[in-house]
C-alpha cells in the first residue's frame, strides 16, 4: 500500500487547530496534487480563487407577519469544462468561504468522474428548522429570483445538499421556470421525477460507495463474500451503500444513527433496519447483539469502514485507534488532513470522498440530460450508466496510483482531476 510522501502532508503542528475551514482544506489538497504534476503554476494560482459568489439578502415574511433578511451565497468556482454544478444547503453556519471551498471540491469531483460541469455551492444562512413549510417554500422562491442572472441549465445548475431537497428543488425550479415564461426542467437536479427528476437518484450516492468499496476489495485481494463491513450514519448513503454491499454478498456488521450503533459479528439484516431518515431512532432501537457509540463503531476491526454521517470523524486524535483494512468515504470530508497522513503511515489505505460519493453528482448529470433532451430513462439505464461511469473513474483513479508508489489514493484522485482540469485551462488559453 502506498504511502504518502512526508513532505507533502501537514505535520500534527500543523494540524492542531484542526479541522481547518473547507477553503483552506482545498487549496492545500489542489497545492498538493499540483506538486505531482508538471503543469503550469499560473493556471494552479487561477483555480485557488472562484470565479464569481454572489451574495444577496433575502427578506422573507414570517407566517406571524414579521419580515426577517437571510444571506445567501452562490459561489462559481470554475467553468472550463462546462456549466457551474453544486449543491444549495440551508444551514446555520453557512458562510461565503464555505461555499467557495465546497464549489473547489465540486470542481475536482466533476473533473474525477470526467462530467462536463465544472464547480459551485450555495446556500443560505438560516436554520430550516426554524421554517415552516410555508416560510421555507417563499425563502427558496424568493432565493431563485435573486440568482436567476447567474443561474441556468447552460450556466449553473443547482442541486439539493444540507437541509434542503427534492421539494425544495421543485420549488425552486418553478420559480425560476415563472420568472423565464416557460418550463425549463434543467436549471436543477434532485427534483421529483414526475417534474422531470431522476430515478435513481436518491439512491446514487451511496451507491457509488459501495461499488468503489467492492472494487477496492478486489485490488487489494479480498473476497466480498468475506468481507466485514461497518457503516458510520445509516442515513440516505450509508443505507444504500449498506443494503448494496449486503446484496452483493458482503457481511455489514455495524450500522449507527445519530443516536448509537448497533453490532452484530455474524452480519446485520440491513432491509430490515430502517434507515435514520426513513424511521428516526430506528437504528440505535433495533434488536441487535450488541450496542455501541459512533465512535466505536469507528474503531471496530472490520474490513472496511465506511463513515457515511458528517465531517471530521476520523481525526489526528483517533486515526491510531483505526482497526480497519481500508477506509472508504461515505460523508464529505470524513477524514481530517492530519488522520490522513496517520492513516496513509499506518498502511490503511483512504478511497477519498470525491471519488467513492461521486454517484449523486454523475446521477445529477444524467437528470440534466434527461431534461434538456426531454426523454426520461429508466431505472435500470440509469444504474447500468452509474455503474460504467464509476468503474471508468475507479480505473483512472487506480492508474495514477499505480504509477506513483508516493502517491496516496486521495492524491492520486486529485491528480487525474487536475490534470484533466489544467488541459483544459491550457486548451482554451486565457482572455486577455
Amino acid at each position: 500500500m502506498a504511502t504518502s510522501d512526508p513532505d507533502t502532508v501537514p505535520s500534527a503542528a500543523e494540524s492542531r487547530a484542526e479541522p481547518e475551514s473547507a477553503l483552506a482544506t482545498a487549496r492545500r489538497q489542489l497545492e498538493r496534487a499540483a506538486a505531482t504534476l508538471d503543469i503550469d503554476p499560473n493556471v494552479v494560482e487561477r483555480l485557488k480563487h472562484p470565479q464569481r459568489v454572489q451574495r444577496v439578502s433575502l427578506p422573507l415574511e414570517r407566517d406571524d407577519g414579521r419580515v426577517e433578511v437571510y444571506t445567501g451565497y452562490r459561489a462559481q468556482h470554475d467553468s472550463v469544462r462546462g456549466p457551474f454544478k453544486g449543491g444549495l444547503r440551508y444551514h446555520p453556519d453557512v458562510s461565503e468561504e464555505e461555499c467557495i471551498g465546497l464549489a473547489m471540491w465540486m470542481t475536482w469531483k466533476c473533473a474525477v468522474m470526467d462530467l462536463p460541469f465544472g464547480g459551485a455551492k450555495g446556500g443560505i444562512v438560516v436554520d430550516p428548522k426554524d421554517l415552516s413549510t410555508e416560510e421555507k417554500e417563499r425563502l427558496t422562491r424568493r432565493f431563485a429570483q435573486e440568482l436567476r442572472d447567474v443561474i441556468g441549465p447552460m450556466r449553473d445548475i443547482p442541486a439539493p445538499d444540507m437541509g434542503t431537497d427534492a421539494e425544495t428543488m421543485g420549488w425552486f425550479m418553478d420559480a425560476y421556470s415563472m420568472q423565464e415564461g416557460e418550463t425549463i426542467a434543467g436549471v436543477v437536479t434532485g427534483k421529483p421525477p414526475v417534474i422531470g427528476g431522476s430515478l435513481g437518484r436518491e439512491e446514487a450516492p451511496g451507491r457509488s460507495v459501495a461499488i468503489v468499496a467492492r472494487e477496492a476489495v478486489d485490488f487489494y485481494g479480498m473476497d466480498l463474500a468475506d468481507t466485514t463491513v461497518a457503516v458510520q450514519g445509516f442515513g440516505s448513503v450509508g443505507a444504500n451503500a449498506a443494503r448494496a454491499l449486503d446484496e452483493w454478498g458482503a457481511t455489514v456488521v455495524a450500522l449507527s444513527d445519530v443516536n448509537g450503533a448497533i453490532y452484530d459479528p455474524d452480519g446485520l439484516d440491513t432491509n430490515d433496519v430502517m434507515g435514520h431518515e426513513e424511521r428516526p431512532g430506528m437504528v440505535s432501537g433495533y434488536d441487535a447483539p450488541e450496542t455501541l457509540s459512533n465512535e466505536d463503531l469507528v474503531e471496530l476491526d472490520v474490513d472496511v469502514l465506511i463513515p457515511a454521517a458528517v465531517g471530521n470523524v476520523i481525526t489526528e486524535a483517533n486515526a491510531s485507534e483505526i482497526r480497519a483494512n481500508m477506509v472508504v468515504e461515505g460523508a464529505n470530508g470524513p477524514t481530517t488532513f492530519a488522520a490522513d497522513d496517520v492513516l496513509n503511515r499506518r498502511g490503511i489505505p483512504v478511497i477519498p470522498d470525491i471519488l467513492a460519493n461521486a454517484g449523486g453528482v454523475t446521477v445529477s448529470y444524467f437528470e440534466w440530460l434527461q431534461d434538456v433532451n426531454h426523454r426520461a430513462w429508466s431505472l435500470e439505464r440509469v444504474n447500468e450508466e452509474l455503474e460504467t461511469a464509476m468503474l471508468d473513474a475507479w480505473n483512472d483513479v487506480r492508474t495514477a496510483y499505480e504509477a506513483d508508489e508516493d502517491l496516496s489514493w486521495r492524491d492520486a484522485t486529485y491528480v487525474v482531476g487536475l490534470q484533466r482540469i489544467v488541459d483544459a485551462h491550457t486548451a482554451r488559453g486565457l482572455w486577455p
